[in-house]
């Protein structure tokens, strides 16, 4: 379906952040648009927002002023809703309250022509139950923005229940006609990227109270080797606890509560306490006045004479850890190894990447003295920073041997308690697994999916295109031993990335 004309009049309703922001990106792309809010002199202030933002670009180079005086020409306050009933599109953008929205979705039935299309920027409620009780719910659909409008590329084209196929196909051209990456999905309790992305909350948070490791040591991890754009600490802290503790808790009670979105303790303490991050002052950090940074608890630098590095069976993912090595001037030995599995030996001291079981488990199973486990990278030709665990038989010299090595190749390294499948590669298999999930319940595409993920909330690669390099049957294997280590169903593999696992499918051809 082609997108709409930037003739045709768009409508935003609510005059806040989001809603002139939405208006902001119609008016950039050349639509006549009219913004309406219930409050005041909210219309008008709203776009006044607007320019002053643009002006901001203008004083830094980025932006012309005519062009600024063009786009801000475009908008329009509107005084009552009957003021939008000639508008091809009207997107809703106030309360999230489902029977607030419902009303005034029965309201611009009333006033608008059969053509009109109508759009919620919802986040959590269901766009079914918002067009329920409509004479045509077939013409409503979700436009889910991301915050700020006009900076975030995502929208989520959000199809309900009754929502016609044409209707979001349309609203899909419009969005990417307007500069944006569409993708579609069906209305579900957190669309894609509040539903995909709660693990990248929670194993943080389960591990900060397990003890692993500090807030600090796991977002240097998650940043420096997972190459998350924030690590999850920091960015529950920007975000704001009280808003992520609800999208968590909404996600979990519509869920019937599914142990696998479950909230945390600790982020339910912060926001009880009112340490809601940035806007508070305090949240896992202290943004008060004088307060220090808190670093990361890296080991701290040791010397060791490094033997020969030996590099046993089919090397896979690591394999750019060994060129590192190799280039920076050790000595490496590479055989094949009777199982096949990847492992590296520093004299009698092995080394192996996580598997999702704790270390003690593996050097139990594999008959092995002393096991050192090393966490996913997202890249180790560059990462900056590892993470490790031993097994009780590795003694202080083996683990100065160990941390040495990885020393040597320039990493920082962070000894984390023994905890299943650390910290990159935990969090990575788990929101694979809950992409594969979305994917299955034909919430998405694996395309959509993946694209959602890194256009919405930057994440570096894809969780399915990252759970293909990595191989369906390790990321299978993985979720398989957490599930076995907990005891929970929080960790159970999803069945369509076990049925593409078996038979050795990827999820993008």
């Amino acid at each position: 379906m082609p997108a709409l004309a930037t003739s045709d009049i768009i409508a935003v309703i609510g005059a806040g952040a989001m809603g002139a922001g939405i208006a902001q990106v119609a008016a950039q792309a050349g639509h006549p648009v009219r913004l309406y809010d219930n409050r005041d002199g909210a219309a008008q202030a709203g776009i006044d927002g607007v320019r002053r933002q643009l002006e901001k670009r203008v004083a830094r180079g980025k932006v012309a002023q005519a062009e600024v005086d063009a786009i801000v020409s475009r908008m329009t306050p509107a005084a009552t809703l009957a003021e939008l009933a000639d508008s091809r599109l009207v997107v809703e953008a106030i309360v999230e309250n489902l029977e607030v929205k419902r009303g005034v979705f029965a309201e611009l039935e009333a006033l608008c022509g059969p053509d009109t299309l109508l759009a919620s920027n919802t986040s959590s409620l269901s766009i079914t139950s918002i067009a329920a009780g409509l004479e045509r719910p077939e013409r409503v659909a979700g436009l889910h923005f991301f915050n700020p409008a006009p900076v975030m590329k995502l929208v989520e084209v959000i199809s309900g229940l009754a929502t016609d196929a044409e209707v979001a196909e349309t609203l899909y051209a419009t969005a990417a006609a307007w500069g944006k990456v569409p993708v579609h999905a069906s209305s579900t309790p957190g669309f894609i990227v509040n539903r995909v992305a709660r693990p990248f909350y929670a194993e943080a948070l389960r591990l900060m109270q397990e003890g692993a490791a500090a807030p600090a040591t796991l977002d240097a991890l998650l940043r420096q080797a997972g190459g998350f754009r924030m690590g999850p600490f920091e960015l529950m802290d920007l975000i704001g606890h009280d808003v992520n503790y609800a999208v968590t808790r909404s996600v979990f009670d519509a869920y019937y509560g599914d142990t696998r979105f479950e909230p945390s303790l600790v982020q339910q303490a912060l926001v009880e306490a009112g340490r809601l991050g940035r806007k508070s002052g305090q949240g896992f950090y202290d943004y008060r006045e004088g307060a220090e940074p808190v670093e990361p608890d890296f080991a701290p630098a040791v010397e060791a004479t490094l033997p020969p590095l030996v590099a046993e069976g089919q090397l896979g993912a690591i394999a750019p850890l060994v060129a590192r090595a190799e280039a920076a001037g050790l000595e490496v030995v590479c055989r094949e190894s009777i199982s096949g599995e990847a492992r590296l030996r520093l004299g009698g001291l092995t080394l192996a990447l996580s598997d999702g079981r704790c270390a003690a488990e593996r050097a139990r199973d594999e008959g092995l003295e002393a096991l050192v486990l090393f966490d996913l990278c997202l890249d180790y030709e560059t990462t900056s920073a590892i993470a490790l665990a031993s097994s009780p038989g590795v003694d202080a010299e083996a683990r100065t041997l160990a941390a040495a090595l990885f020393q040597h190749l320039g990493l920082g390294v962070a000894w984390l308690t023994d905890t299943p499948g650390l910290a990159v590669l935990r969090t990575v298999a788990m929101l694979a697994n809950e992409a594969a999930d979305a994917v299955l319940q034909c919430v998405c595409s694996a395309r959509d999916g993946d694209l959602a993920m890194q256009a919405g909330v930057n994440y570096p690669r894809g969780p399915l295109a990252w759970a293909d390099a990595l191989g369906l049957a390790f990321v299978h294997r993985t979720l398989t031993h957490l599930q076995q280590s907990y005891g929970e169903e929080r960790y159970r593999p999803s069945f369509l990335l076990r049925r593409k696992a078996l038979a050795e499918e990827s999820f993008h051809v």
